[in-house]
């Protein structure tokens, strides 16, 4: 747990001040957001393996948010905890989603863990993979689709900075998810097109 040994009581500050845990990816005093795999519907492309792991419904990740301070200049963020695992051969992730306010950029720091984060421009189609690790800062430009994936062993812990103004649009993602799947080949997580991942899981499945 982080100390608060730098508390000083009777000491007003300027600034909001909070401590926070970066082994369990909480806030002192915050309360955890929470998201198991059946929250997560569609999200995964082999539904097979979704739904036979569903009957364990397991913990998928969890947010903190700070969110309080609004309006122009002023910033969110929060902490979260994405648990290892797969889901048949693509790792545990969050939803993902773009800016409800396309314009507004985000930066990811990597705390501890081993992750990757699936970055797509909205206006493009482009999709490609940036690793997010401990002591890594990602920076995801506006008008990008975003969604975080745990690659490594242990938890993956991570920090999220954004406007206040940015707001979240996951129903976009929901709707058509990304164009590309984070998938374990023989070790390694390797980037593949969801349409031809999908065709293998169907030919496997003959």
């Amino acid at each position: 747990m982080a100390s608060n040994s730098s508390r000083v009581p009777g000491q007003f500050l300027l600034g909001q001040v909070l401590f926070f845990d970066p082994e369990q990816g909480s806030i002192d005093g915050r309360e955890q957001t929470s998201r198991h795999l059946s929250d997560l519907p569609g999200s995964f492309a082999d539904q097979v393996a979704y739904a036979r792991l569903l009957e364990q419904n397991p913990l998928l990740y969890q947010v903190t948010q700070v969110e309080e301070q609004n309006g122009p200049g002023q910033l969110h963020y929060g902490i979260g905890i994405l648990m290892p695992g797969k889901v048949g051969d693509e790792y545990f992730m969050t939803k993902g989603h773009l800016h409800a306010w396309r314009p507004a950029a985000e930066i990811y720091v990597g705390l501890r863990g081993r992750g990757m984060m699936l970055l797509e421009d909205e206006q493009t189609g482009r999709c490609d993979a940036v690793p997010l690790e401990a002591n890594s800062v990602v920076y995801v430009p506006g008008h990008t689709a975003h969604r975080t994936v745990n690659v490594g062993r242990e938890p993956l812990v991570y920090w999220g900075i954004l406007s206040s103004e940015a707001g979240h649009d996951y129903g976009t993602v929901g709707a058509r998810n990304f164009s590309k799947v984070l998938v374990d080949v023989e070790g390694t997580p390797t980037l593949l097109d969801r349409a031809a991942f999908l065709t293998k899981l169907q030919a496997n499945a003959r």
